[in-house]
Order: structure tokens, then sequence, then C-alpha cells
């Protein structure tokens, strides 16, 4: 277990404006909140595991799976909002976020994200990246970051950074960011407190805030491959994901 109490919370809504009700969308027959909120429960160094909602057919849908739940007002902006709200009524040092539409997360992966802490008396927030392809970069679905050589975050960016001059040069590497943060729990609310900011509104990437404020973020990499679904058709490749795993597994 980790010296610091630790909660993970999962936001979720119903209400998406690429894919109205994911959170309840089937993935191989389960729920895809339900399958995110079981997936964190296996992590040991978390001590308590919520779903942050303002629906109640994912609560009763959480709950059905025995899951926990706190309900949320349905004025939130963002995730980090719906957190910050549901962090109040919590009693933890530390707060994982952890994006419910994320249902290839694994415990290895929480667990990175949550090491550092350990070590670093001043860090107040972590999160993953993994490495693409200069194809995938392309995409600003991929949200892609660039770190400093004590892996903090220097920008996360939609378009394809860094940027190659010279587009032969070989060993390009990119990074895509994974939306999965650790807060200390007192440095969350004052985040989610703090007025919206010019790199933030330009990028539409909350995370910017922080770095504009003058907050440090640690990343750390991950190999586990990570599908968020954003599009109904993200769902045919989480889970032939899944069955990859499964025949590795067995």
């Amino acid at each position: 277990m980790s010296r610091f109490k630790t909660a993970a919370v999962i936001p979720a809504r119903y209400e998406s404006t690429r894919f109205p009700g994911k959170a309840l969308a089937k993935i191989m027959g389960q729920a895809m909140i339900v399958r995110v909120y079981q997936a964190v429960k296996k992590c040991e160094q978390i001590d308590e595991v919520y779903v942050a909602t303002d629906d109640k057919r994912i609560k009763e849908t959480v709950e059905a799976a025995a899951g926990k739940v706190i309900m949320t007002s349905d004025q939130h902006q963002s995730g980090t909002d719906r957190i910050a709200e549901a962090a109040v009524q919590i009693e933890a040092e530390l707060i994982v976020n952890v994006q419910g539409d994320e249902p290839l997360i694994e415990a290895q992966s929480i667990e990175q994200a949550l090491k550092p802490f350990g070590s670093e008396e001043n860090l107040q927030m972590s999160t993953l990246k993994r490495k693409i392809t200069a194809a995938e970069a392309k995409s600003p679905d991929r949200v892609k970051v660039v770190t400093d050589q004590n892996d903090y975050a220097l920008y996360f960016s939609r378009s394809a950074v860094p940027y190659y001059r010279d587009l032969e040069a070989e060993n390009q590497q990119y990074y895509q960011h994974i939306g999965l943060y650790v807060y200390r729990r007192d440095f969350l609310l004052q985040y989610a407190e703090m007025e919206r900011t010019t790199l933030e509104k330009a990028e539409s990437l909350e995370q910017l805030r922080a770095l504009e404020n003058g907050c440090q973020i640690k990343v750390l990499e991950t190999e586990t491959k990570l599908i968020g679904v954003d599009r109904r058709e993200d769902i045919d490749l989480v889970e032939t994901e899944l069955k990859r795993r499964n025949k590795i597994v067995e």
C-alpha cells in the first residue's frame, strides 16, 4: 500500500457531443464505466474508488456492480471540476483521476503515476505518456506531450510536437499523453479554482492551466496500449485489444 491515503475518482457524464451515453456503452457485454471501475479497483495502492457523476443512470449501473458513487453538479465544464467537487467529500492525501472512457487502463499504469510521490516531497501532479509513431502523432485526437530531461512536462498539444525541421531525421520520437492524473488533494482543490488560461483555451487542454500557473507535472512513461473511447467506432478497437490481451494471458 502507498504510504499516502489514496482515492481514485472516475468522472462520468451521460452527455457527450461525439458519443452520447458512452459511459454506459457495452464493451464485451459490460458497461464501460463498470469496466473502468473494476480495473482501477485492482490497483493495490488505491484505498477507495468512486465514480463521480451527475446522471442517475450511471449511478444505478455502477451501484448495481457494487461500486461507490458520488453525485455531483450537472454544471461542470470539465472532468477536473467534477473530480474536485467529489474530492471535497473524500479524506485522502492523493487523488487519482482516471478517465471514464479509458477501458484499457491497468493497475500497473496507475502505480507508475503514483510512484514519484514517494520520493518527491514537493510534487503536486503527475501523469502518463506512451511512445507513438509519427503517423499517429498527426491526429489531433491524440494529445502529445514533450518533457524535459527530468521528465517534467514542457508542453501538451494536439499538434505533432516536437516539430522536426528535417522531415527525414532518424529517431523521431513522439509521445501521446495519457489522460490519467495524480494530484495532491489540496493542490487539486486550488487548481479547480484557477481561471482558464490562454493556452488552455487555444488547445482545449485543461492541463495547460497547471503549466501556465507554474506547476510542474511529472510525466511517467507507460508501455500499456490505451485506447480512449471518443466515438462509437472506438468500441471495436477496444474489444480487439482486449481479445489480444486475453490470448496473451492464456
